[in-house]
């Protein structure tokens, strides 16, 4: 699955929501903060990291990459 930005970057809560594997801010900072996302293949604790194209975030075993528009 893609998730298509037309900016530089997006914040990694706001990717999780975009993907739709949380329903909202709250759940994806506390899912982030419990280390069950995966950018890069690496545990991210940072609901505020800056991901950009190319980047590929996991979470339950569904993944997704960073495109641009």
């Amino acid at each position: 699955m893609e998730v298509k930005i037309r900016d530089e970057f997006i914040k990694l809560g706001q990717a999780l929501k975009l993907a739709g594997l949380v329903e909202n801010g709250a759940e994806a900072k506390e899912r982030i903060q419990n280390g069950e996302v995966l950018v890069n293949g690496e545990v991210d604790l940072r609901r505020g990291r800056k991901c950009v194209p190319g980047d590929i975030i996991e979470l339950e075993g569904k993944r997704f990459t960073i495109t641009c528009r």
